[in-house]
């Protein structure tokens, strides 16, 4: 009876070991097909092999679990323990989260990165304030624009429904004169399909991803910023953890968003050659278009700083001194 006893207490420890296994589902708006989203499925892989087993996560990319803008709800919530989304689309909440949206302020990759390293602990302290935790971040290739016909100026966007995915684009189609859109990447297509909008503005992954070649003509690249996803906890399912894996998740999320980061870079003229080889005009905006954006991003650099104060004015003051 004894050593009935004794197996019986040696399963019951085995299997309370294997119910403090987490299972974290992460919800992320893009394709599965998406780099972002492929790289979230290396994150999973990558946690559980970092915290042997304890955190399994699993992948729920195009917005199948939670829409893109109800992602960041739902981790603050704990509705989901992770999730990612563009933290830029946050910004109508505290302009502090559109410091990677700021027009011709950092346009190359490397700038992209000393951008995040001075903005990170400002960022975080905002984060921190709403229950979130951002683990690591990924840019998007440089922004340009989509449209269905020759774009000269300013002119030729008046009137014309972009889609917005956020304050910095609908702030830039306003502008111009368009009439921003509000609309998901999941809905791109049947919002082009219909004419609820006509271009929009994004990168060539988005365009490339959604094969907008079916109704749009031509594309413009201007590199105007480079915008980035995040993958962001729940504050308080990150802070009920233990040191050890707390240290496995960020290893694997600091391997993740290098390993993300150097797909993006890339990828972003593949995405160029791709857009062309289905058919589309992709070349430089003229001089005349790209003088008006210029000017567009001065103001905007001048508005954010405004509006985000002392914490603005460090990420910037940083930045300029790397």
């Amino acid at each position: 009876m004894k050593k009935v006893l004794i197996a019986a207490a040696s399963v019951g420890v085995l299997f309370a070991g294997v119910a403090q296994a987490d299972k974290w589902d992460m919800p992320m708006a893009y394709a599965a097909t998406n780099f972002h989203s492929e790289h979230g499925v290396m994150f999973a892989d990558k946690v559980r092999e970092y915290t042997d087993g304890e955190i399994d996560i699993t992948i729920h990319p195009g917005g199948s679990l939670f829409g893109g803008g109800d992602i960041k709800r739902a981790v603050q919530t704990g509705q989901a323990p992770i999730g990612e989304r563009i933290m830029s689309a946050h910004a109508n909440e505290d302009a502090i989260y559109n410091w990677d949206n700021l027009p011709f302020l950092a346009t190359t990759y490397a700038d992209g990165e000393k951008l995040w390293k001075a903005a990170q602990g400002p960022v975080n302290k905002h984060l921190n304030d709403i229950n979130l935790v951002a683990l690591y971040t990924c840019p998007w290739p440089g922004q340009g624009f989509y449209f269905k016909k020759e774009v000269n100026s300013a002119k030729d966007v008046e009137g014309v429904k972009l889609r917005s995915y956020n304050a910095a684009t609908a702030t830039v189609i306003e502008s111009l004169g368009g009439t921003p859109v509000q609309i998901e990447a999941a809905e791109l297509t049947q919002a082009l399909a219909t004419g609820v909008a006509d271009g929009f503005i994004s990168s060539g992954s988005t365009g490339y991803d959604r094969k907008v070649w079916e109704h749009l003509t031509h594309y413009y690249k201007v590199s105007a910023w480079q915008p980035r996803n995040y993958v962001m906890v729940n504050k308080e399912v990150w802070d009920s953890l233990e040191a050890e894996t707390q240290a496995g998740i960020q290893k694997a999320a600091d391997e993740i968003g290098a390993s993300c980061t150097a797909k993006s870079e890339e990828l972003s003229l593949w995405y160029y050659d791709q857009l062309e080889e289905n058919g589309m005009t992709v070349i430089d905006a003229g001089p005349e278009f790209m003088s008006e954006l210029e000017a567009i991003g001065a103001t905007m650099q001048a508005d954010w700083l405004e509006a985000t104060g002392e914490d603005g004015k460090a990420i910037m003051d940083a930045y300029k001194g790397m």
